[in-house]
């Protein structure tokens, strides 16, 4: 099984196995965002390809069984065996599902923060634009972000949307369980995006308290996945609801049922939820990256002790180098455990010292005035030194 001391070293013992990302040669600082696939992903890619040319259009029962094989992967990493979840290629797809199956035409209002991701800022931004109210908490102080969120749910809210890790700064954000209180208690929906916690922070929702809460994530970032490998949890009373936006596939389980004129048939469990004819081989390259990282032992407790060793130390190093605070800096106020999988510093310019160490070659990326510096499992100490160093030489010039 692997441990922490097999991967501090500059051979790393998970390196060799994501030898196509040439993960050993180069400075990946963008786990946070897109980690390297293991090479066996691309046996995955291969079995989606030898079961379509051998069966043709006989090829969806055994990419069904892949589909459900990721959902169980899903739940294990969730802690939900009996959980019921919706598979999409984005959570976009996912997100319009759920907004089309609740009660906006007679509670036009939606409560979430003003540091959410894009794919809500902006989809959010362009329901307001039609008449739907839409409420956005400030995240600071990000400690009694869940309670302001809370204080704003009324009888006429819909649902509340919100992070369960900050995708700009990192931070954690508590207090989710009195949030969860809340909203079941007014029988309002909440959705929990969870991308940024699954692989580098344990979520285990209902020991979080969020067993009625949607849970939204996906495996592009540290789960290794790659695209098209998304999912919304739905909690039990999601089998009451009737999306708007539905795609033929979420009538599979009910081609059997008697038909009832005027009413579109759903059917029960996550597929309520499914849309329409996909490219399967993304489930094929998630099942075998599930599979590889059982094999390795990359549970998530496991690997937020690697999370927190590894920002730990960029962050370590960053404090050494003595930069000017007015150029880059970090909230040294935030313990290391209230962090997500990645260190965020604040910058004049962002884009620029991300520019920058891209020319020296680090791959970092930028958020506005943050730099973000993202590790991963498969990057040696030595590693993330020379990249953090990196920042330094580039700052001084």
């Amino acid at each position: 099984m692997t441990t922490l001391d097999d991967l501090r070293g500059d051979d790393n013992a998970l390196a060799p196995h994501y030898s196509r990302f040439g993960v050993a040669e180069r400075l990946l600082l963008s786990g946070h965002s897109h980690q390297a696939w293991p090479d066996v992903a691309e046996e995955g890619l291969l079995e989606s390809f030898a079961d379509a040319a051998r069966d043709v259009d006989e090829k969806w029962e055994r990419a069904f069984a892949k589909a459900d094989r990721l959902r169980a992967g899903f739940r294990l990493l969730l802690g939900d065996p009996h959980g019921e979840y919706a598979l999409g290629a984005s959570t976009h797809d996912l997100v319009l599902r759920f907004l089309s199956a609740v009660e906006l035409p007679r509670r036009p209002r939606l409560v979430t923060t003003d540091g959410e991701f894009h794919t809500l800022r902006r989809q959010l931004a362009r329901l307001e634009e039609e008449g739907v109210e839409v409420v956005r908490v400030p995240l600071d102080p990000v400690t009694t972000l869940a309670e302001r969120v809370a204080a704003e749910v009324t009888d006429g809210t819909a649902a509340v949307l919100v992070s369960a890790v900050l995708f700009e700064t990192s931070r954690l954000v508590p207090g989710l369980a009195h949030l969860a209180d809340v909203c079941r208690g007014r029988s309002i929906e909440l959705v929990v995006d969870a991308y940024h916690a699954l692989g580098v922070v344990p979520f285990p929702l209902h020991d979080l308290g969020l067993t009625n809460a949607w849970v939204l994530g996906g495996g592009y970032k540290y789960l290794q996945l790659g695209e098209g490998n998304c999912f919304l949890r739905l909690p039990a009373h999601a089998q009451e609801l009737r999306p708007v936006i539905t795609g033929w596939y979420a009538e599979f389980g009910a081609l059997a049922d008697e038909r009832h004129p005027g009413a579109v048939p759903y059917a029960i469990g996550g597929d309520r939820f499914a849309g329409a004819t996909y490219d399967p081989a993304s489930h094929y390259r998630g099942v075998r990256v599930q599979r590889f990282f059982a094999e390795q032992g990359l549970t998530p407790e496991f690997l937020r002790e690697v999370s927190q060793h590894q920002v730990g130390l960029l962050a370590s190093v960053f404090d050494s180098l003595g930069l000017p605070d007015d150029v880059v800096t970090r909230d040294r106020s935030i313990p290391l455990e209230r962090l997500g999988g990645f260190l965020s510093l604040r910058c004049a310019d962002a884009a620029g010292l991300r520019a920058a160490l891209a020319a020296e070659g680090v791959s970092t990326d930028s958020r506005g005035p943050y730099l973000r510096f993202g590790p991963a499992p498969y990057l040696s100490d030595t590693q993330l030194e020379t990249a953090m160093t990196t920042l330094g030489k580039v700052v001084r010039g």
